[in-house]
């Protein structure tokens, strides 16, 4: 059976406590201080200020986050993923992984035993139907030691299951090994408007143009173009969350009018970018 207890946590490594920083008039709390072991599944709902970030770590169990509101960075050794408000991140137990606060976040996280059949292995970013929303507000409302047999229990279960109907969003990019090219996509996540082609960032790389174009797609999974288009997606979506504009939106990313954004958002996600406009 599955059980869910009631907890404020934001990893399980005890040894964090020596460079998380103090939220308010509040430390933050660690699963180590509370008795995980008497349930499979846990969770925790807090807020957390703008520019917060939870360093590299991972946890022995697996991450569900959901984001009742403000915008997340979730970064692993291989991807960097972008998590908009109301969509959800799931992280799979012991991957190393860093989140980083766009703005003031609020949100829920549950974290699941692994031996849990059926939980996936890869880290995704997912749509969040009405259903699962409100399954996910009810769960949060239980005591912590509520019926695993009864009605909470099947709720909890039933959250399980609806979350791997749940459709992946593409807010992902892959990170290359190759330190050269491992420079110019932090150069294009730090600037994803930055206009040069790729000439230029062979030549950053101190490469030619072919072996540039075979590597990056052999260590990525997809051309430089692709990759740079995923990663003005990303921001997009966090300055969309944040309040931006969608016409500012469109020309922060590197688009030449917000006409050209709109229709590659449209094709990108199935739907307009007014779909993640704040609020």
């Amino acid at each position: 059976m599955v059980t869910l207890i009631i907890v404020v946590s934001l990893c399980d490594r005890p040894e964090i406590d020596t460079i998380l920083p103090i939220i308010g008039n509040r430390p933050v709390k660690h699963s180590s201080d509370y008795p995980l072991e008497i349930r499979p599944v846990m969770g925790f709902e807090d807020d957390y200020p703008a520019g917060f970030v939870d360093p590299l770590h991972s946890h022995e169990r697996a991450q569900l986050s959901y984001a009742n509101s403000g915008v997340m960075l979730f970064v692993t050794e291989r991807s960097s993923f972008v998590l908009p408000p109301r969509r959800a991140i799931w992280v799979p137990a012991g991957m190393q992984h860093k989140a980083i606060c766009r703005g003031p976040v609020n949100i829920h996280t549950l974290f699941i035993d692994p031996e849990i059949e059926s939980l996936p292995h890869e880290c995704r970013v997912f749509e969040v139907s009405p259903l699962v929303r409100a399954l996910i507000q009810e769960v949060f409302g239980f005591e912590p030691a509520y019926d695993e047999e009864g009605r909470e229990g099947r709720i909890v279960r039933l959250l399980l299951e609806e979350i791997e109907r749940m459709p992946n969003i593409p807010v992902m990019a892959r990170m290359p090994e190759d330190r050269r090219l491992l420079r110019v996509c932090q150069m294009i996540l730090d600037n994803p408007a930055d206009p040069r082609d790729i000439d230029d960032w062979a030549g950053i790389a101190s490469m030619g143009r072919r072996t540039f174009t075979r590597l990056f797609k052999q260590q990525t999974g997809m051309g430089l173009a692709t990759w740079r288009q995923q990663v003005r997606l990303m921001e997009a979506l966090s300055l969309l969350a944040s309040g931006t504009s969608i016409t500012n939106v469109a020309y922060d990313v590197g688009y030449e009018s917000p006409s050209a954004f709109t229709a590659m958002f449209h094709r990108s996600f199935g739907r307009p970018p007014s779909h993640y406009v704040a609020g």
